[in-house]
Protein backbone atom coordinates (compact mmCIF):
# COMPACT_ATOMS: atom_id res chain seq x y z
CA UNK A 1 0.00 0.00 0.00
CA UNK A 2 0.97 3.64 -1.06
CA UNK A 3 -0.30 6.97 -0.10
CA UNK A 4 -1.40 10.40 -2.04
CA UNK A 5 0.22 12.51 0.89
CA UNK A 6 1.85 10.51 3.72
CA UNK A 7 3.08 13.21 5.02
CA UNK A 8 -1.11 13.44 6.60
CA UNK A 9 -0.01 9.68 8.13
CA UNK A 10 1.62 12.26 11.47
CA UNK A 11 -2.68 12.53 12.55
CA UNK A 12 -2.10 9.06 14.11
CA UNK A 13 -0.76 10.52 16.92
CA UNK A 14 -4.02 11.81 17.80
CA UNK A 15 -5.66 8.47 18.44
CA UNK A 16 -2.92 7.04 20.01
CA UNK A 17 -2.70 10.22 22.20
CA UNK A 18 -6.22 9.59 23.05
CA UNK A 19 -6.33 5.83 23.73
CA UNK A 20 -2.86 6.50 26.15
CA UNK A 21 -5.51 9.30 28.11
CA UNK A 22 -7.93 6.75 28.29
CA UNK A 23 -5.69 4.61 29.73
CA UNK A 24 -4.24 6.68 32.16
CA UNK A 25 -7.84 7.67 33.36
CA UNK A 26 -8.81 4.71 33.88
CA UNK A 27 -5.98 3.19 36.05
CA UNK A 28 -5.52 6.93 38.37
CA UNK A 29 -6.60 6.43 42.11
CA UNK A 30 -9.81 7.68 43.00
CA UNK A 31 -9.62 11.53 44.43
CA UNK A 32 -11.91 10.81 47.72
CA UNK A 33 -14.29 7.78 48.83
CA UNK A 34 -18.12 7.95 48.45
CA UNK A 35 -19.37 8.76 52.20
CA UNK A 36 -22.60 6.50 53.13
CA UNK A 37 -23.11 5.10 49.48
CA UNK A 38 -26.04 3.41 48.08
CA UNK A 39 -24.45 0.07 47.67
CA UNK A 40 -27.88 -1.18 44.88
CA UNK A 41 -27.38 2.21 43.10
CA UNK A 42 -23.42 1.90 42.64
CA UNK A 43 -23.82 -1.57 41.78
CA UNK A 44 -26.34 -0.34 39.04
CA UNK A 45 -23.94 1.92 37.72
CA UNK A 46 -20.72 -0.20 38.01
CA UNK A 47 -22.61 -2.86 35.77
CA UNK A 48 -23.26 -0.02 33.13
CA UNK A 49 -19.56 0.75 32.78
CA UNK A 50 -17.02 -1.83 32.52
CA UNK A 51 -16.61 -3.70 29.29
CA UNK A 52 -18.90 -1.73 27.45
CA UNK A 53 -17.73 1.40 28.06
CA UNK A 54 -13.77 0.11 26.89
CA UNK A 55 -15.72 -1.09 23.55
CA UNK A 56 -16.81 1.92 22.95
CA UNK A 57 -13.80 3.58 23.85
CA UNK A 58 -12.22 1.19 21.21
CA UNK A 59 -14.99 1.54 18.67
CA UNK A 60 -14.48 5.36 18.46
CA UNK A 61 -10.63 5.46 18.51
CA UNK A 62 -10.78 2.57 15.95
CA UNK A 63 -12.77 5.47 13.40
CA UNK A 64 -10.50 8.21 14.03
CA UNK A 65 -7.47 6.01 13.04
CA UNK A 66 -9.23 4.62 10.44
CA UNK A 67 -10.18 8.68 9.10
CA UNK A 68 -6.57 9.97 9.79
CA UNK A 69 -5.42 6.78 7.14
CA UNK A 70 -8.23 7.91 4.79
CA UNK A 71 -7.17 11.62 4.72
CA UNK A 72 -3.50 10.34 3.94
CA UNK A 73 -4.94 8.91 0.51
CA UNK A 74 -4.28 5.40 0.29
CA UNK A 75 -3.93 3.52 -2.70
CA UNK A 76 -3.71 -0.21 -3.45
CA UNK A 77 -1.91 -2.01 -6.62
CA UNK A 78 -5.02 -3.43 -8.33
CA UNK A 79 -4.99 -5.81 -12.14
CA UNK A 80 -6.50 -3.66 -15.15
CA UNK A 81 -6.13 -3.91 -18.36
CA UNK A 82 -3.43 -1.31 -19.62
CA UNK A 83 -4.57 0.98 -22.72
CA UNK A 84 -1.11 1.23 -23.60
CA UNK A 85 -0.42 -2.47 -23.34
CA UNK A 86 1.72 -4.27 -26.22
CA UNK A 87 2.52 -7.87 -26.41
CA UNK A 88 5.12 -9.11 -29.11
CA UNK A 89 4.51 -12.72 -30.55
CA UNK A 90 7.83 -14.15 -31.34
CA UNK A 91 7.39 -16.96 -32.90
CA UNK A 92 9.46 -19.91 -34.40
CA UNK A 93 9.45 -20.92 -37.72
CA UNK A 94 12.84 -22.94 -37.85
CA UNK A 95 12.16 -26.05 -40.15
CA UNK A 96 12.12 -28.03 -37.15
CA UNK A 97 8.75 -26.84 -36.74
CA UNK A 98 7.35 -28.77 -39.45
CA UNK A 99 8.02 -32.28 -36.80
CA UNK A 100 4.63 -33.55 -36.50
CA UNK A 101 5.22 -34.89 -32.97
CA UNK A 102 2.87 -31.75 -31.99
CA UNK A 103 -0.34 -32.79 -34.19
CA UNK A 104 -0.98 -32.11 -36.99
CA UNK A 105 2.36 -30.50 -37.02
CA UNK A 106 4.31 -27.59 -34.09
CA UNK A 107 3.99 -25.11 -36.78
CA UNK A 108 0.40 -25.70 -37.60
CA UNK A 109 -0.24 -25.87 -33.78
CA UNK A 110 1.20 -22.88 -32.98
CA UNK A 111 -0.94 -21.14 -35.85
CA UNK A 112 -3.60 -22.13 -34.66
CA UNK A 113 -3.11 -21.02 -30.57
CA UNK A 114 -1.81 -17.48 -31.57
CA UNK A 115 -5.00 -16.86 -33.70
CA UNK A 116 -7.11 -17.73 -30.69
CA UNK A 117 -4.52 -15.75 -28.26
CA UNK A 118 -5.53 -12.50 -30.85
CA UNK A 119 -9.05 -12.99 -31.04
CA UNK A 120 -9.25 -13.26 -26.64
CA UNK A 121 -6.53 -10.50 -25.80
CA UNK A 122 -8.51 -7.36 -24.84
CA UNK A 123 -9.03 -4.76 -28.30
CA UNK A 124 -7.49 -2.33 -26.71
CA UNK A 125 -4.00 -4.47 -26.60
CA UNK A 126 -1.64 -4.03 -29.69
CA UNK A 127 -0.38 -7.17 -30.70
CA UNK A 128 2.78 -7.68 -32.71
CA UNK A 129 4.23 -10.85 -34.12
CA UNK A 130 7.69 -11.62 -35.04
CA UNK A 131 9.01 -14.47 -36.79
CA UNK A 132 12.57 -15.95 -36.52
CA UNK A 133 14.29 -18.80 -38.48
CA UNK A 134 18.28 -17.88 -39.15
CA UNK A 135 17.08 -13.78 -39.03
CA UNK A 136 14.06 -12.15 -36.97
CA UNK A 137 11.69 -10.54 -39.13
CA UNK A 138 8.73 -7.95 -38.12
CA UNK A 139 5.77 -9.91 -40.04
CA UNK A 140 3.22 -7.39 -38.50
CA UNK A 141 4.15 -4.14 -36.47
CA UNK A 142 2.21 -3.99 -32.88
CA UNK A 143 -1.00 -2.83 -33.63
CA UNK A 144 -4.97 -3.23 -32.63
CA UNK A 145 -6.09 -4.20 -35.85
CA UNK A 146 -6.88 -7.88 -35.39
CA UNK A 147 -7.47 -8.65 -39.07
CA UNK A 148 -4.29 -7.57 -39.84
CA UNK A 149 -2.58 -9.81 -37.49
CA UNK A 150 -4.71 -12.93 -38.55
CA UNK A 151 -3.26 -12.51 -42.10
CA UNK A 152 0.40 -12.43 -40.90
CA UNK A 153 -0.17 -15.45 -38.64
CA UNK A 154 -1.75 -17.66 -41.62
CA UNK A 155 1.25 -16.56 -43.91
CA UNK A 156 3.99 -18.16 -41.51
CA UNK A 157 6.33 -20.67 -43.50
CA UNK A 158 9.49 -22.32 -41.97
CA UNK A 159 13.32 -21.98 -42.74
CA UNK A 160 16.36 -22.62 -42.01
CA UNK A 161 18.21 -21.50 -38.76
CA UNK A 162 17.04 -20.63 -35.45
CA UNK A 163 18.77 -16.97 -33.92
CA UNK A 164 16.58 -16.88 -30.20
CA UNK A 165 18.91 -14.40 -28.87
CA UNK A 166 18.30 -12.45 -32.36
CA UNK A 167 14.37 -12.58 -31.69
CA UNK A 168 13.96 -11.57 -28.30
CA UNK A 169 15.82 -8.35 -28.82
CA UNK A 170 13.85 -7.55 -31.62
CA UNK A 171 10.72 -8.16 -29.60
CA UNK A 172 12.12 -6.22 -27.17
CA UNK A 173 12.63 -2.85 -29.49
CA UNK A 174 8.98 -3.64 -31.17
CA UNK A 175 7.71 -3.25 -27.23
CA UNK A 176 9.42 -0.43 -26.48
CA UNK A 177 8.29 1.62 -29.63
CA UNK A 178 5.39 0.55 -29.37
CA UNK A 179 5.11 2.12 -25.76
CA UNK A 180 6.69 4.62 -26.68
CA UNK A 181 9.91 4.16 -24.18
CA UNK A 182 12.66 6.24 -26.32
CA UNK A 183 15.49 5.71 -23.40
CA UNK A 184 17.82 3.19 -23.93
CA UNK A 185 17.78 0.09 -21.58
CA UNK A 186 19.52 0.24 -18.36
CA UNK A 187 19.18 4.02 -17.89
CA UNK A 188 17.12 5.96 -15.45
CA UNK A 189 13.91 6.23 -16.49
CA UNK A 190 10.08 6.95 -15.25
CA UNK A 191 9.16 3.21 -15.24
CA UNK A 192 9.26 0.45 -17.58
CA UNK A 193 7.21 0.12 -20.80
CA UNK A 194 3.34 -1.39 -20.28
CA UNK A 195 4.02 -4.83 -22.34
CA UNK A 196 5.57 -8.40 -22.65
CA UNK A 197 7.27 -10.42 -25.22
CA UNK A 198 5.43 -14.08 -25.57
CA UNK A 199 8.32 -16.24 -27.22
CA UNK A 200 7.69 -20.09 -28.92
CA UNK A 201 11.00 -22.16 -30.38
CA UNK A 202 11.13 -25.36 -30.36
CA UNK A 203 15.02 -25.91 -30.90
CA UNK A 204 18.10 -25.17 -29.77
CA UNK A 205 20.01 -21.68 -31.02
CA UNK A 206 22.10 -22.49 -34.67
CA UNK A 207 22.40 -19.00 -36.05
CA UNK A 208 22.55 -15.23 -34.95
CA UNK A 209 24.28 -12.52 -33.39
CA UNK A 210 23.13 -12.15 -30.18
CA UNK A 211 23.12 -15.39 -27.64
CA UNK A 212 19.83 -16.04 -25.91
CA UNK A 213 21.67 -14.95 -22.40
CA UNK A 214 22.00 -11.13 -24.55
CA UNK A 215 18.57 -11.14 -25.47
CA UNK A 216 17.21 -12.25 -21.85
CA UNK A 217 19.74 -9.47 -20.81
CA UNK A 218 18.76 -6.72 -23.39
CA UNK A 219 14.53 -7.36 -22.15
CA UNK A 220 15.65 -7.51 -17.85
CA UNK A 221 17.42 -3.84 -18.83
CA UNK A 222 13.70 -2.80 -20.63
CA UNK A 223 11.84 -4.11 -17.36
CA UNK A 224 10.13 -6.26 -20.18
CA UNK A 225 9.22 -10.08 -19.21
CA UNK A 226 9.64 -12.57 -21.60
CA UNK A 227 7.52 -15.57 -21.78
CA UNK A 228 8.94 -18.50 -22.88
CA UNK A 229 6.91 -21.49 -24.38
CA UNK A 230 9.22 -24.73 -25.49
CA UNK A 231 7.29 -26.87 -27.76
CA UNK A 232 7.87 -30.22 -28.76
CA UNK A 233 8.23 -33.52 -27.17
CA UNK A 234 12.09 -35.09 -26.64
CA UNK A 235 11.74 -37.55 -29.41
CA UNK A 236 10.29 -35.43 -32.40
CA UNK A 237 12.21 -35.87 -35.57
CA UNK A 238 12.06 -34.44 -39.06
CA UNK A 239 13.69 -35.36 -42.27
CA UNK A 240 16.03 -33.38 -43.43
CA UNK A 241 17.28 -34.29 -47.64
CA UNK A 242 21.03 -33.72 -48.31
CA UNK A 243 22.52 -35.05 -51.11
CA UNK A 244 19.77 -36.76 -52.82
CA UNK A 245 19.90 -39.38 -49.43
CA UNK A 246 17.16 -38.24 -46.74
CA UNK A 247 17.97 -38.40 -42.73
CA UNK A 248 15.83 -38.37 -39.89
CA UNK A 249 17.04 -35.37 -37.51
CA UNK A 250 16.05 -35.33 -33.63
CA UNK A 251 14.38 -31.61 -32.94
CA UNK A 252 14.15 -31.81 -29.67
CA UNK A 253 13.46 -28.41 -27.60
CA UNK A 254 15.87 -26.48 -25.56
CA UNK A 255 13.84 -26.31 -22.32
CA UNK A 256 16.49 -25.01 -20.22
CA UNK A 257 17.41 -22.22 -22.17
CA UNK A 258 13.94 -21.24 -22.52
CA UNK A 259 13.60 -21.46 -19.06
CA UNK A 260 16.56 -19.00 -18.40
CA UNK A 261 14.98 -16.39 -20.81
CA UNK A 262 11.95 -16.63 -19.05
CA UNK A 263 13.53 -16.52 -15.29
CA UNK A 264 16.14 -13.55 -16.01
CA UNK A 265 13.45 -11.57 -17.26
CA UNK A 266 10.52 -11.70 -14.45
CA UNK A 267 8.27 -14.17 -16.83
CA UNK A 268 7.22 -17.06 -16.81
CA UNK A 269 8.41 -20.53 -19.04
CA UNK A 270 5.63 -23.39 -20.14
CA UNK A 271 6.79 -27.14 -21.88
CA UNK A 272 3.89 -27.44 -24.44
CA UNK A 273 4.37 -30.90 -25.90
CA UNK A 274 0.45 -31.28 -27.66
CA UNK A 275 -1.60 -28.63 -29.22
CA UNK A 276 -4.19 -28.41 -26.51
CA UNK A 277 -2.16 -27.51 -24.15
CA UNK A 278 -0.58 -25.18 -26.48
CA UNK A 279 -3.92 -23.46 -26.53
CA UNK A 280 -4.55 -23.22 -23.12
CA UNK A 281 -1.07 -22.11 -22.48
CA UNK A 282 -2.04 -19.01 -24.46
CA UNK A 283 -5.29 -18.66 -23.10
CA UNK A 284 -3.59 -17.84 -19.58
CA UNK A 285 -1.07 -15.79 -21.26
CA UNK A 286 -3.28 -13.38 -23.01
CA UNK A 287 -5.06 -13.03 -19.20
CA UNK A 288 -1.37 -11.97 -18.01
CA UNK A 289 0.46 -9.74 -20.18
CA UNK A 290 -2.49 -7.68 -21.23
CA UNK A 291 -2.88 -6.94 -16.99
CA UNK A 292 -0.89 -4.34 -15.45
CA UNK A 293 -0.84 -2.87 -11.71
CA UNK A 294 -2.03 0.76 -11.19
CA UNK A 295 -2.70 2.04 -7.91
CA UNK A 296 -6.16 3.00 -7.16
CA UNK A 297 -7.36 5.28 -4.43
CA UNK A 298 -9.35 3.21 -1.53
CA UNK A 299 -9.95 6.57 0.65
CA UNK A 300 -13.60 5.93 0.58
CA UNK A 301 -12.95 2.38 1.81
CA UNK A 302 -11.88 3.62 4.65
CA UNK A 303 -14.51 6.53 5.86
CA UNK A 304 -16.71 3.99 5.10
CA UNK A 305 -15.18 1.00 7.70
CA UNK A 306 -14.78 4.59 10.09
CA UNK A 307 -18.65 5.35 9.67
CA UNK A 308 -19.83 1.99 10.36
CA UNK A 309 -17.32 1.98 13.92
CA UNK A 310 -18.59 5.13 14.68
CA UNK A 311 -22.30 4.13 14.49
CA UNK A 312 -21.66 0.56 16.36
CA UNK A 313 -20.03 3.22 18.78
CA UNK A 314 -23.61 5.35 18.92
CA UNK A 315 -25.87 2.37 19.09
CA UNK A 316 -23.75 0.92 22.12
CA UNK A 317 -23.58 4.09 23.71
CA UNK A 318 -27.29 4.46 23.48
CA UNK A 319 -28.09 0.55 24.63
CA UNK A 320 -25.98 0.85 27.39
CA UNK A 321 -26.67 4.72 28.92
CA UNK A 322 -28.84 4.94 31.99
CA UNK A 323 -32.63 5.30 31.53
CA UNK A 324 -35.11 7.39 33.49
CA UNK A 325 -37.73 5.65 36.03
Amino acid sequence: MTFGSPYLLALLAIPVLALIGYLWIERRPPRAAIAFPNLAVLASVAGRSGWRRHLVTGLLLGAIALLCVAVARPRVPLDTTSGRATVVLVVDVSYSMVATDVAPSRLDAARAAISSFVDHVPGRVKVGLVAFADDPVVVTAPTTDRSLLQAGIASLTPGYGTAIGDAVARGVDLVRSSTGETRAPGTAGTGAPTGAVVLLSDGTQTHGVLEPSDGARLAKQAGIPVYTIALGTLTGTVTIVRDGRAAVVPVPPDRATLAAIAEATGGSTYDVTDAGRLGSVYDRLGRIVARTLKPHEVSAAFVAVAAALLACAIGLSALSAPRLP
